[in-house]
């Protein structure tokens, strides 16, 4: 049986990865942070599993780059 994925909106993305809604809606305006898609004109959503990416991605050993 395929499993869906889950979907998220702005409030509930911002949750699961610790940041504020403002800033995960800044980032999207920038063009940073994790992948999204928009449902007709204002509703944007995430996919939990990019978010889980996303935020694999941004794991460090040290402060230095």
């Amino acid at each position: 049986m395929e499993t869906l994925p889950q979907i998220l909106r702005t409030d509930d993305a911002a949750r699961y990865v610790g940041i504020s809604p403002s800033t995960l809606s800044k980032m999207r305006l920038r063009g940073e942070g994790p992948p999204y898609a928009k449902i007709g004109k204002r509703i944007v959503v995430y996919d939990k599993g990019d978010l889980a990416h996303w935020l694999a991605s941004m794991r460090r050993l040290s402060t230095v780059r």
